[in-house]
């Protein structure tokens, strides 16, 4: 006894984490408790949870209303899916090119309280299964699908269509000897029709299946057969010699016949997926029951839609199982007649059918190698995202990160990985070696950590590699090292502090720099940080003789900066302000000429406006200390009396809301238009987080602030609202300001701002820039939906296409596009302290840049840090610590390899 149970336990625990039992049966019951399981009285199977087959879900009981007595435990429960298009199931240990059969189990039983049964689909990995259409809250209805697994794992997937959320109750798979149905193979499957399994004969609704039979086929009684005649036998019925179906002998026990010369029914299979050149395969069996006369004769013809199947007439033999098979074309009817021969002296019968739509198996998968490493990756780390199904296919619901290839021949490969970001930890799983076609693969910004494994620079496709801003330790292996060195790999590892890029011993590598060589470092050190101070005093110099010529002209520049004009003068450079070029919450702005033909942007303010003179006073204030390639330039102000104007450089391409929005006349924005404008847009940003002291924080960053000049270059306007905090604030409280759409909500609930608001509002313009869609997208007359949730929703399912704007043309590096859709959602996260810092930003646009360039074939340079300050002595601090790490790196060199 105690053996017995032990065994039990044990095929229990198997169960419980997704392995199949010592039958190789796999029995769930979708939506008990996370692993629970218990034994069916009838079958003594043992159903489990379905917490080691699915990630995703929610579980929940039927309706009181449709609980009964007959009622199998199975039903009382289910999982249903809110969220996402495609949700997954795995069955894995399974043994490739082997055959089995998988079920899925409905029952609705109105268990939202909606009593309107949804309509989804089903999948077999990448092939469609079956519709799933209940027709009212209380029917059942359950499909099978035999098939050969391609792999070690088959997985049953539930896709949204828009009628409702995706259900199931239970899911079974068994094994099936090869031999049987012969007609499944690797290109095609098939599918129980409305469960159309029947034994005939009985009409107390009974069902067999396992143990009587042992691949747990369900057969139930069809009762639609008019004027018949039951009968029936004890005897154990044979199968014949060249039997292919196994059908047990409880089944073939059974059989009508009929009390005139025929057997008449009908089929309707009502598949929506059938058409005309769909097929249809069909079983009769047959087996004599009863002890023929020497003077009887049973013999008939099958005869379907009127035609005769079978070649000659058709007689059962006593107590075997023989059967009759064939294939139909797609129709809506079937007309099926047992009909007996004029030699006949008995009539026709019928033991049991089984009636199948033929799947061809037309989507190719995704490469099993690769599939099988990324199922083993997405366990590793336990990644959830909207990992289910094949990786690759369909395009729509391709995980999330991937990129892949799409030959016409053949398996996609998986050939690129942004996981920047992902929260994974612990080591680099060692099945990313498996991928061999990965030519991007991108890991920064996780809490990886453990040592960078030698099999990354033996993937012979991986051109770039990010590693940065984890927690990994020791050598950088020499073979990432060559190939970076040599220019076929692009390789980033920054932000690992425990990192070294000599050989083995790193700590004992850096304490051999010997005299002669720290000479040779420091020196060059020392005359840099010469030339620094040089650079800044001449830069004094300068500045003190521009202020003492302020009414010449040896300085134009010095002339015309900060410079303060009167109304009249506004009046007469703007042509009594005749041409208006734009408008904001200040006022009106219009086009002028200074005296040396220099273009402007007059900014007025309006009675009417919602500015005042203290904002005026805070931009102008801010704009005089203020100097960088990405910020908007003041020339000059007004404060004439009641006039108050500010004067700007003239950015003759407008703003970046109207470009995103122009009209087809217009030539849109290319991709790397758009990432150079946000980029811009960052290092000014990062310039007033951290160059300026006390640091400003801007508080409207939107589209409309972000001008344009000639070249498309970037530059951030409007300071009405900016902030300035010291170093020991972490936080301003104030009362919250700026655009709707735009704003931080976390600073529109806690009144407290910090440079991580801007961070946020930044994030919604690199949205705009990837969609073009506008901060609010209206989805109804009286309902809407923010672009972060909007572009959220789409990349759980894995569809970048679908949120890129259209006016691109698709003529974009998609792994890019990813990466920074990926970054704008970072920035607009709801917590501040979860949001990167802008300097985090304009690394990862950089890299953006560069993976859109690489698909170009272009080689260039992303140009400055960003720091153009006016003096050396004024620049940003990024500057000064990226000439750190640059002596730093040159130390390294001295020491081994050059860490890059």
């Amino acid at each position: 006894m105690n053996l017995c149970v032990t065994a039990l336990l044990f095929y229990m625990f198997q169960l419980i984490h997704g392995q199949p039992d010592y039958l190789g049966f796999i029995s769930i019951d979708c939506g008990i408790e996370v692993n629970s399981t218990y034994q069916d009285s009838v079958s003594n199977m043992i159903y489990v949870s379905d917490y080691s087959f699915v990630t995703t879900g929610e579980n929940h009981g039927i309706s009181s209303d449709y609980v009964k007595p007959s009622l199998v435990k199975r039903y009382l429960n289910l999982r249903f899916f809110p969220h996402g298009a495609r949700n997954c199931y795995t069955l894995r240990s399974l043994v490739m090119g082997n055959k089995y059969l998988v079920r899925a189990a409905f029952y609705y039983g109105n268990y939202d309280g909606l009593g309107k049964p949804p309509v989804f689909d089903l999948y077999l990995g990448t092939n469609y299964w079956h519709e799933v259409s209940l027709s009212d809250a209380g029917a059942f209805n359950w499909m099978d699908i035999i098939v050969v697994a391609p792999d070690d794992y088959l997985q049953v997937c539930l896709v949204n269509k828009g009628m409702g959320n995706p259900f199931i109750s239970g899911l079974d798979l068994r094994p099936m000897k090869n031999t049987l149905y012969p007609e499944v193979n690797a290109t095609q499957s098939l599918v129980l029709v409305n469960s159309n399994r029947f034994h005939m004969g009985p009409t107390d609704g009974s069902v067999i299946r396992y143990p009587s039979d042992s691949h747990d086929r369900i057969w139930t009684t069809y009762n639609a057969i008019p004027n018949c005649i039951q009968i029936s036998a004890t005897s154990v019925i044979q199968n014949n010699l060249r039997d292919v179906y196994d059908v047990p002998s409880s089944v073939m026990q059974n059989a009508v016949t009929a009390n005139s010369s025929r057997i008449d029914f009908s089929w309707n299979p009502s598949d929506p997926s059938v058409n005309i050149s769909s097929k249809y395969f069909f079983i009769f069996y047959f087996a004599e029951l009863q002890t023929v006369g020497s003077n009887a004769v049973r013999q008939f013809d099958i005869i379907i839609n009127s035609k005769t199947w079978n070649k000659q007439p058709y007689t059962p033999t006593f107590q075997v199982t023989d059967y009759f098979s064939g294939i139909l074309h797609g129709m809506e009817n079937y007309s099926v007649s047992l009909v007996a021969t004029k030699n006949a002296t008995l009539p026709p019968i019928l033991n049991a059918m089984e009636m199948y739509l033929v799947k061809p198996i037309t989507a190719v998968a995704t490469d099993p190698g690769d599939a099988r490493a990324m199922m083993a990756i997405q366990d590793d780390f336990g990644v959830i995202k909207n990992w289910m199904g094949d990786p690759c296919i369909p395009k729509a619901s391709i995980w999330r990160g991937l990129n892949c290839s799409y030959p016409p021949v053949g398996a996609s490969k998986i050939t690129a990985l942004n996981l920047s970001s992902f929260g994974l930890v612990g080591a680099i799983s060692t099945n990313f070696r498996d991928l061999q076609a990965l030519q991007y693969l991108d890991l920064s910004h996780n809490n990886l950590s453990g040592p960078i494994p030698n099999f990354l620079g033996q993937l012979s496709s991986l051109m770039f590699l990010d590693l940065s801003s984890n927690d990994l330790s020791g050598p950088i292996p020499y073979s990432l090292l060559q190939r970076s060195q040599n220019g076929s790999l692009s390789l980033r590892v920054g932000d690992n502090v425990n990192l070294c890029g000599n050989g083995t011993a790193c700590r004992s590598d850096r304490k051999k720099i010997n005299g002669t060589l720290l000479t040779a470092i420091v020196v060059p050190i020392a005359a840099a940080i010469a030339l620094f101070v040089i650079l800044f005093l001449l830069c004094q110099v300068l500045k003190g003789k521009a202020k003492r010529n302020a009414t010449g002209h040896e300085d134009e520049s010095a002339l015309l900066e900060n410079r303060e004009f009167s109304y009249k003068e506004l009046k007469h450079i703007t042509n009594n302000f005749s041409q208006q070029i734009g408008k904001g919450g200040f006022g009106p702005v219009f086009l002028g000429y200074l005296e040396n033909g220099k273009s402007v942007a007059v900014k007025v303010r309006s009675e009417s406006s919602s500015q005042g003179g203290k904002e005026f006073l805070a931009e102008a204030q801010h704009l005089t200390r203020i100097h960088h390639k990405n910020l908007v330039s003041l020339v000059g102000y007004c404060k004439d009396r009641n006039h108050l104007a500010l004067v700007y450089e003239y950015m003759p391409e407008g703003n970046l809301q109207d470009h995103l929005r122009a009209t087809s006349t217009s030539k849109p924005l290319s991709w790397e238009q758009r990432l150079q404008i946000a980029l811009d847009a960052a290092q000014g940003l990062e310039y007033l987080h951290i160059a300026c002291k006390p640091a400003l924080i801007h508080r409207d960053v939107k589209s409309r602030n972000i001008l344009l000049t000639t070249d498309l270059g970037a530059k951030i306007a409007d300071f009405g609202l900016t902030k300035a905090f010291s170093e020991s604030e972490t936080h301003i409280t104030t009362e919250p300001a700026g655009t709707m759409g735009y704003l931080d909500p976390e600073y529109f609930r806690s009144y407290h701002i910090s440079e991580k608001s801007d961070l946020y509002s930044f994030g919604v313009v690199l949205l705009e820039l990837i969609t073009g869609h506008a901060p609010v997208i209206p989805i109804s007359d009286s309902m809407s939906i923010h672009i972060g949730e909007w572009v959220h929703q789409s990349l759980d399912h894995g569809n970048i296409e679908s949120i890129v704007d259209a006016k691109m043309g698709g003529d974009y590096d998609i792994n890019s596009v990813w990466k920074a859709a990926d970054l704008a959602l970072h920035c607009k996260r709801d917590a501040s302290r979860e949001r990167p810092t802008m300097a985090e930003v304009v690394a990862q646009l950089k890299e953006c840049l560069e993976l859109e360039n690489r698909r170009d074939g272009r080689r260039r340079s992303l140009g400055s840090n960003g720091d153009d300050s006016t003096c050396p002595g004024e620049g940003s601090a990024l500057e000064i610590e990226e000439e750190e790490k640059q002596q730093e790196g040159e130390i390294q060199a001295a020491a081994g390899p050059a860490m890059r």
